[in-house]
């Protein structure tokens, strides 16, 4: 058959370690017989990031935003033992974390269901996409210890010359630790629209919560900013469309998660929703059965796996041993980027090539066939096959 082609290239990042060996196996055996491929290819690799002191990462970023729409594969983020390992100049930054925040963009994570593997909570029917905030908070910290007998102010000096400063804590009786964080109006103005944007694609309802009785101040911008974009922007398109906006706080929030039956978008601050994202992973499945998108407010999309590297399994890999590594995440991350390139582009057979990828995806598992990791979370008969013998039964049923 002919190939399906493309009109606009998607950007290609390519990884690190087992997650790149998927890579190119799902790129030969599920997509290069089917799709004429047009990508832009950056190397994320970790010794080609220190080759290029990291600008690898911010053109891959950059490319993002000329094209619209990137797959990343899952990459390294290198911490004191991998500079050792890889001999690196430096203990380069999360490739993640410069994307992000060039492209100003949100996280949103869902679950892939599967009829075979059933939510640990019971009433859980649909999913529950997280919205995560990915700026500020104690990912861009300022801490420090204080010896007993210190004292440590929040200072703020302003524009006009003014300074306001606060005691955070007097360390008179005991030493102890202080910590100071931020966030800006901008950061959380985008947050919101890419939430109320995903929603209406969606057509789903969507809940935002913090803490604000606590954090007055910080906790209750965020409250404020969505309420009133939300009110000046989205509020007639939210009611057209028939879905609902509304805000609670956090220990509500996730009371009403756990009695629901899911299908909203629940957006969190940073933290929370790093938190959120692994417990809703977890209770659906596991990290290998959800989904990552990053959205930037101009509408810039960013696909990729919920998880790492699996460096376990690559150690494996290079002494010749037999792997059964989970491959759904990366095979999903390359349907999403191909499916919003062909709704961006109308190329109607480029999202029907997408929707039954992932159909041959769902479909093998709920046959019975899938990676070990999965037989353990499966109601019903289960074979565990290898990481090649999976995406090689996927290839099968692709066919049909």
């Amino acid at each position: 058959m002919d190939k399906i082609k493309m009109t606009t290239p998607i950007v290609e990042m390519d990884g690190d370690e087992m997650t790149r060996i998927l890579w190119q196996m799902i790129k030969d055996q599920l997509i290069l017989p089917y799709v004429d491929l047009k990508s832009e290819y950056y190397d994320l690799g970790l010794k080609h990031r220190d080759e290029t002191n990291d600008q690898v990462t911010v053109d891959a970023a950059i490319a993002t935003r000329k094209y619209g729409v990137g797959v990343k594969c899952a990459t390294i983020t290198p911490n004191a033992q991998r500079v050792e390992e890889y001999g690196l100049k430096e203990m380069w930054k999360s490739p993640n974390g410069t994307i992000r925040a060039i492209l100003d963009g949100t996280v949103f994570r869902a679950p892939i269901l599967v009829r075979n593997i059933a939510p640990l909570v019971p009433t859980w029917k649909k999913p529950i996409v997280i919205a995560r905030h990915a700026y500020g908070d104690i990912y861009r910290n300022v801490e420090s210890r204080v010896e007993k007998g210190g004292k440590a102010e929040l200072t703020v000096y302003g524009a006009d010359g003014s300074v306001t400063r606060k005691e955070i804590f007097d360390y008179a009786r005991s030493a102890g630790v202080a910590q100071g964080v931020h966030n800006t109006d901008d950061s959380i103005g985008s947050f919101a629209r890419a939430c109320f944007r995903y929603a209406l694609d969606n057509r789903q309802d969507l809940w935002f919560s913090t803490k604000d009785t606590i954090s007055k101040i910080y906790d209750h911008r965020f409250k404020d900013i969505f309420q009133e974009i939300f009110d000046a922007e989205f509020a007639a398109d939210f009611k057209n469309a028939g879905i609902e906006y509304f805000y609670t706080l956090i220990d509500d929030a996730v009371a009403r998660v756990m009695r629901s039956e899911g299908g909203m978008i629940w957006a969190c601050k940073n933290y929370d929703g790093d938190v959120m994202s692994d417990m809703v992973a977890t209770a659906f499945g596991s990290l290998g059965l959800m989904t990552s998108v990053l959205v930037s407010p101009d509408g810039c999309y960013e696909y990729e796996a919920a998880h790492g590297t699996v460096t376990r399994h690559y150690y494996k890999h290079l002494k010749g041993e037999e792997t059964s590594t989970n491959s759904v995440a990366t095979i999903y991350a390359w349907s999403g980027a191909l499916r919003k390139r062909g709704q961006l582009d109308g190329n109607a057979a480029l999202e029907v090539f997408a929707d039954k990828l992932e159909r041959a995806t769902i479909e093998t598992i709920e046959s019975g066939v899938m990676t070990r990791d999965l037989t353990r979370l499966c109601q019903g008969a289960a074979t565990g096959v290898s990481t090649e013998g999976f995406i090689g039964a996927i290839a099968q049923k692709l066919q049909q």
